[in-house]
């Protein structure tokens, strides 16, 4: 996941990127439709529809979704959500340097 955010705080863009995805395969298939980026936790859900893949020969090879924050409260709220879930699943977050 990128992370950028307006200087003044004002917004922000959350750009997820995920490699060799499985959301195309047969053992997903019952599963419907690719229709967006769903973030759900005990606080509510946060979604996306602007989802690309990319494919090489006609394979998916990537699935890239971009969640944007247009205010400091949903900055904060997406924070908390990213905390939460890399406590639950062991991840880290590394700082610009």
């Amino acid at each position: 996941i990128k992370l950028t955010r307006a200087k003044d705080g004002s917004s922000g863009i959350a750009t997820f990127g995920f490699n060799q995805p499985n959301c195309f395969d047969a053992s997903t298939a019952e599963m419907g439709e690719v229709t967006g980026m769903f973030l759900i936790d005990d606080e509510g859900e946060m979604s996306t529809t602007d989802v690309n893949a990319k494919f090489s020969n006609g394979k998916p090879q990537s699935i890239e979704a971009t969640y944007v924050m247009k205010s400091p409260a949903e900055w904060d709220r997406f924070m908390r959500f990213m905390e939460n879930y890399s406590e639950a699943n062991g991840l880290g977050f590394n700082g610009a340097k």
